[in-house]
């Protein structure tokens, strides 16, 4: 129930997909463009009009907060799709962590509004852990149990080490950053 004491309606189909099509844009265009990129070149990419936008999110810090929260959770999606359709634990736990790496060179777009003191923003941090840590915990979890990548490995540390490891991205055009991430990822593969 809002506020109001009346149910919430559920958002039509087409109005789901012009707010993930706006979210993925906004996502696209923040990489490149930074957080302050103009509502139109995103409402360009999105293939709608401004006034969608500002009818799905009327303030730039609901959209900034939206795209963090839509793509942390296509990230909590896609493990268990990843555990199902791959060939093994160990290449589902790097395709993961391939989308992953996109989420957090993604973020970097973000920073800036994320740092701000808008209190709007506080609670992604938490949100971020507390759904991403245990989706990653179950991937290592399944590589290990299969044997693929050495025991005790912490999903919290892989994560941070991944983050470090985005960090470059960007500031010399000889840093590849996924090939860098592979390299951290074929670290943990089980030598017998």
């Amino acid at each position: 129930m809002d506020d109001g004491g009346k149910q919430a309606v559920p958002k039509r189909a087409d109005a789901r997909r012009n707010e993930k099509t706006l979210l993925d844009a906004a996502a696209a265009v923040f990489v490149t463009a930074g957080v302050e990129a103009p509502l139109r070149t995103i409402a360009a990419k999105a293939g709608v009009g401004t006034a969608t936008i500002y009818r799905h999110f009327p303030t730039r810090a609901d959209l900034i907060v939206a795209v963090y929260r839509h793509q942390v959770e296509n990230l909590v999606e896609a493990g268990p799709v990843l555990s199902a359709g791959s060939a093994s634990p160990y290449e589902a736990l790097g395709r993961w962590i391939d989308l992953f790496v996109d989420f957090v060179v993604t973020k970097q777009g973000l920073a800036t509004a994320l740092q701000s003191e808008d209190p709007c923003f506080d609670p992604l941090h938490s949100y971020f852990l507390e759904r991403l840590v245990p989706v990653c915990t179950d991937l290592v979890e399944a590589a290990t149990r299969a044997g693929e990548i050495e025991p005790d490995q912490d999903a919290s540390d892989l994560m941070l080490g991944v983050g470090g490891l985005c960090a470059g991205a960007g500031k010399s055009e000889r840093y590849d950053v996924r090939r860098m991430v592979r390299v951290l990822v074929a670290g943990l593969r089980r030598v017998d």
